[in-house]
């Protein structure tokens, strides 16, 4: 079983001390997003946990407990875009703290272990072609020697993320435009080391040598923990994913970064209403198990096949 930490909302940075909790107690209790009275109770013994991708913008608060992970094989998904507080004001200084953060990271865990997230791209006046691409070099310059690979992607417009970015007067990309700026990037990319790859994009960049990501990647995770996984695709998400199964054990409406393009959110009196009822010690993320709750132990297993070859390395 792969645990995903989260899609719904960034752990890492704001429910550390939650998250270490749960792995010590060796279980997490989710509410289902559809069902909010039907609870699973998940397992979180590193026997049955295959790896853990963590999914944030500023990983500092858990910078101090990595050696708490030491029994799972993991790896970070860190964002790190170049707009500013206008669409990411939650975010703190990427120059002074983020990208200091994202190379110390690096540096303690190994470059395979850290993906750089380049997403979602989108265009206005301010945030054009040129803009991207002088600011993705400058970031690529400081990030190219802690990371393999970039993976970017262009915004989708769900309906809150439409009423939510109504401000920034975002202009619909073209598919030229898509694919100059796929070029001009993995130009870039290979200047410094790294490759770059697309997540969930419906168009194919192959003609560039740009492939499809594999957001929570099988074989990423059979390289870190030498040993192969029996893990198939992940048939809850998108076509276009090519992501592995696993389970979220975050929750919607609960991220403080408040990134306007986020379709996790919907709304920031939702988020702070929740977020003032988180208790780090609690195994539901936030709030307390009610009357009409129905708990039930979600049935998972190892998917692990330890009998890698020579040829598996």
């Amino acid at each position: 079983m792969i645990i995903s930490a989260s899609r719904r909302t960034d752990i890492p940075t704001y429910y550390s001390e939650w998250l270490f909790n749960r792995l010590k107690e060796g279980f997490v209790l989710v509410r289902n997003p559809m069902n909010i009275h039907q609870i699973s109770r998940i397992n979180l013994s590193p026997d049955v946990v295959d790896g853990i991708v963590f999914w944030t913008k500023n990983p500092l608060s858990m910078m101090g407990r990595l050696s708490e992970l030491d029994r799972y094989n993991y790896y970070f998904q860190f964002t790190l875009n170049a707009y500013d507080r206008d669409v990411e004001f939650g975010i703190p200084s990427k120059n002074n703290i983020i990208i200091p953060a994202f190379q110390k990271l690096s540096q303690v865990i190994g470059r395979e272990k850290v993906i750089w997230r380049y997403d979602p791209i989108f265009f206005n006046d301010r945030y054009t072609m040129e803009y991207h691409c002088k600011y993705f070099k400058v970031l690529a310059a400081k990030l190219g020697d802690y990371t393999e690979k970039c993976t970017i992607s262009f915004l989708d417009l769900y309906r809150n993320t439409v009423r939510n970015t109504q401000t920034l007067n975002i202009q619909q990309e073209t598919r030229e435009q898509q694919f100059e700026i796929m070029q001009r990037f993995s130009d870039i990319a290979k200047e410094y080391g790294f490759y770059i790859d697309t997540c969930a994009e419906a168009v194919e960049f192959d003609k560039l040598g740009i492939s499809h990501a594999h957001c929570i990647d099988r074989e990423r995770f059979e390289r870190i923990g030498k040993c192969k996984l029996t893990i198939g695709k992940d048939t809850n998400q998108r076509t276009e994913c090519g992501c592995i199964a696993s389970i979220d054990i975050g929750t919607y409406n609960t991220c403080k970064n408040g990134c306007l393009y986020c379709y996790a959110n919907y709304s920031h009196k939702t988020v702070m209403r929740n977020t003032q009822i988180h208790n780090p010690a609690s195994p539901l993320l936030f709030g307390e198990i009610g009357a009409d709750d129905v708990i039930k132990e979600r049935k998972i297993t190892s998917c692990k096949e330890c009998q890698m070859t020579l040829f598996d390395l």
